[in-house]
């Protein structure tokens, strides 16, 4: 096995990982619900399902880019691919900022409001 093959290995891991990680998240997530359903109101429950998910997401998708990056960086390092990884970069660091936006109501790089955690 050269080396070539053992980072494509290790970038299809990172691949599997983030879709791991984002299939457990929603099902952790669904598990939460169901039980929130009994010990909570239906709206604080569904708020709590909606979090796990977002985090899940945002988890998966920063686990993805790390593959992304591996995969580009190490196999591959053409002008187009660098281009196309940019692209992809751009793409998931926006849908986890909007992701961001969605859980606490701020962007990231904005401070807490009075009154909200961190």
């Amino acid at each position: 096995m050269n080396q070539i093959e053992i980072i494509r290995n290790v970038s299809d891991v990172m691949d599997a990982l983030g879709v791991a990680v984002v299939s457990i998240g929603v099902l952790w997530g669904l598990f939460s619900f169901a039980k929130g359903l009994v010990t909570q109101t239906a709206d604080i429950a569904y708020k709590t399902f909606r979090i796990q998910i977002v985090r899940s997401l945002i988890l998966g998708l920063e686990v993805l880019v790390a593959g992304d990056v591996i995969r580009t960086v190490a196999i591959s390092p053409t002008l187009t691919s660098v281009a196309v990884l940019g692209a992809i970069v751009l793409i998931r660091c926006f849908l986890s900022w909007s992701l961001t936006l969605e859980i606490d109501g701020r962007w990231p790089w904005q401070a807490p409001r009075p009154g909200q955690t961190e």
